[in-house]
């Protein structure tokens, strides 16, 4: 009997039973998360050993923070080769701090392998969002890693500015779903000081604060959101506020056609039209309204909860912190006047929950993650590229719209 049972326990260890819930089970994420980033940190060094560095923008960044160096604290007078600097003042401290770490910007490998810790970090931070939401299935992970070619190479062979912002963004998250968040404000407006594209999260972080501070805390949130920008800025403000502000924080600027990923089927005049970006602002402002008033709002009691003076809810749900913040974000995307390739990582790791929160049948989820990573991996963009990138858009928008609504908080969680 004792051979039929050391067969059977052969058996059972390379039978797919055995793994099915290190796969499929969302509570044993844990396993597939730590195998990844183990995996993540060698690709990452295959990588940066073994495909060719692409300056794009980081020699710019350099030269723009050289200025500031040099003593220039005027907005207006700082550039570099790709056009002047557009970024707020966080922007300026971090890639000074590069500048010094990486001999005036000189010493490309180093910087690709700090890159690839940020890129590691980001990681860590977004898997325990997702271990917190407890609802995406372990094998979605391996297409947020290894799958993506494009978001390795926003990282650590194009050295953007946007995954530090997004870094930023994270780790406030974190905090968020850990109740701290005067400490998760300050670091949200760290965030927007590098680029501003953080700001697409701002209206549901609005909303949650309502939610769990009350109107007075609130204020004082976003007091505290204004104070960082304004100490980080201080210098550039005192020698020309204007300047400043035009530069860090211009909202009409113009993109440039060569690199849109989402307008691509548009004539260039309609592209640069100022009654698009005004159509597309209003249908921005429109959608996220609706998804306030139909959607996230309805699980607090409605939109009056929010005019409360004191706090609903001292303790949300993870799903009820994280759908809102990650919708209000893709919803900006859907809008944007412009996407280029680096903005991928915008909104590429929220794709999975977003994904995961709708009705749609798993193959139709995969379809919508590779169909995208195609779209952004196409370059030049296309016609067909532009146009295949709105239909995933439309179709997640109007899944999320048809999903259920956020799980309403119990009468145990308000505050009486």
């Amino acid at each position: 009997m004792a051979a039929p049972s050391r067969r059977g326990k052969i058996r059972d260890f390379f039978s797919f039973k055995t793994y099915k819930r290190y796969i499929c089970d969302p509570n044993y994420s844990w396993v597939v998360m730590i195998s990844l980033l183990v995996a993540e940190a060698l690709v990452n060094v295959v990588i940066i050993n073994k495909i060719k560095y692409t300056e794009i923008d980081w020699q710019a960044y350099m030269q723009e923070v050289e200025g500031v160096i040099n003593g220039t604290f005027n907005y207006l007078e700082l550039r570099g080769d790709t056009g002047p600097l557009v970024y707020p003042a966080g922007f300026v401290y971090v890639f000074m701090g590069l500048y010094h770490i990486t001999d005036k910007g000189t010493d490309i490998r180093l910087a690709q392998y700090i890159f690839a810790a940020l890129y590691i970090v980001t990681l860590i931070l977004v898997f325990n969002i997702y271990h917190r939401v407890n609802k995406i299935p372990p094998y979605v992970y391996f297409f947020m890693c290894c799958a993506s070619y494009r978001i390795h190479s926003i990282y650590i062979l194009r050295l953007f500015n946007d995954p530090v912002a997004m870094f930023f963004l994270y780790l406030a998250v974190n905090l968020f779903l850990y109740d701290k968040w005067t400490w998760g404000c300050l670091v949200f407006s760290l965030g927007v000081s590098v680029k501003m594209n953080v700001l697409l999260f701002s209206p549901a972080l609005l909303m949650l604060l309502l939610v769990t501070q009350g109107i007075p805390r609130t204020v004082l949130h976003l007091g505290l959101c204004a104070t960082v920008q304004l100490v980080l800025g201080l210098p550039f403000i005192i020698t020309n506020p204007l300047g400043y502000l035009i530069r860090s924080f211009d909202l009409g600027r113009q993109f440039i056609f060569t690199w849109t990923v989402n307008w691509r089927f548009l004539p260039l005049d309609i592209f640069h039209s100022r009654s698009l970006h005004a159509t597309l602002l209003g249908l921005h402002l429109a959608v996220l309204v609706g998804f306030l008033v139909y959607k996230w709002s309805r699980s607090i009691g409605g939109v009056k909860a929010l005019l409360s003076w004191q706090p609903v809810t001292k303790n949300l749900d993870a799903n009820n912190i994280i759908l809102p913040l990650f919708t209000a974000n893709f919803i900006g995307m859907c809008f944007s006047r412009s996407l280029h390739y680096q903005f991928y990582v915008w909104y590429f790791h929220t794709l999975p929950y977003l994904l995961w929160s709708t009705e749609l049948p798993v193959k139709y989820r995969l379809l919508l993650l590779g169909v995208l990573e195609l779209c952004w991996n196409t370059y030049p963009s296309t016609v067909y590229s532009s146009g295949a990138l709105h239909v995933c858009h439309v179709v997640l928008l109007i899944a999320l719209w048809y999903s259920g609504t956020i799980p309403r908080t119990t009468q145990a969680q308000k505050i009486k």
